[in-house]
């Protein structure tokens, strides 16, 4: 009911492929000069949500306004997943690019990491990306893999009986089963933040925004983001 169909997954790798041929045409548009180093990445909208709270709607609304691609928990373990891909990502950067990325590697992850380890993949691949330019990242707590001097954070949140409704329409599940899902995919995500970062994933002090969602509509709460986005 909640997974991906083999359609689904073959229609995610197409879009993944079709953005990085943007890239890449649009690296071969631009001027010969190295980036500043004050611009370790692009500008992007890092968006968590409490399970149920509308982050893919809202995000897919954000992208149609700002032009930006949107990067989810999906997308991002297809990457993650997929040498070749990953290894395109790095040949787009130059040595100067590769000696960044492995520095911003190395502050994250405790020295006895495996470099095939699968936060390993997945962190390499959330920071090439942003080295592209700008992107709207959904989920897997990038706000903590990205350099605080950039960006802007988004926490989503909602009332339960708000999100079980949203989460029940949007799959087709029953009440019972959006709030057992829910309570599954949460903990899930409260142990990838735990075991990753050792921070408290209850720490809203993270974040650049909060919204409560149920108090506007998807549209009302872009927004607010495109808002602070400016101000940010």
């Amino acid at each position: 009911m909640f997974g991906r169909t083999h359609a689904d997954k073959t229609g995610l790798v197409k879009l993944i492929e079709k953005q990085m041929r943007r890239w890449e045409i649009t690296r071969g548009l631009r001027p010969a000069r190295p980036t500043p180093l004050r611009e370790q990445v692009a500008h992007f909208v890092a968006i968590s949500n409490d399970v149920g709270a509308g982050g893919d709607e809202i995000a897919v609304i954000l992208a149609g306004r700002l032009n930006w691609p949107v990067f989810d928990k999906q997308i991002l373990h297809t990457m993650a997943d997929d040498n070749a891909m990953r290894e395109r990502l790095r040949q787009s950067m130059n040595e100067r690019d590769l000696s960044w990325l492995g520095d911003m590697i190395r502050s994250l992850i405790q020295q006895d990491f495996r470099k095939n380890d699968p936060f390993h993949r997945l962190a390499e691949t959330v920071l090439c990306i942003a080295r592209q330019g700008n992107a709207i990242f959904l989920g897997r707590a990038v706000d903590l893999i990205l350099p605080r001097t950039r960006g802007l954070r988004v926490k989503l949140v909602a009332s339960r009986r708000w999100r079980v409704e949203n989460f029940a329409r949007r799959t087709g599940a029953n009440a019972g089963q959006a709030a057992v899902e829910i309570d599954r995919i949460e903990q899930e995500r409260r142990r990838f933040v735990q075991e990753h970062f050792r921070v408290d994933p209850d720490d809203s002090t993270r974040f650049d925004l909060l919204i409560n969602v149920g108090n506007f509509n998807f549209e009302q709460v872009v927004d607010l983001i495109e808002a602070a986005l400016k101000m940010r």
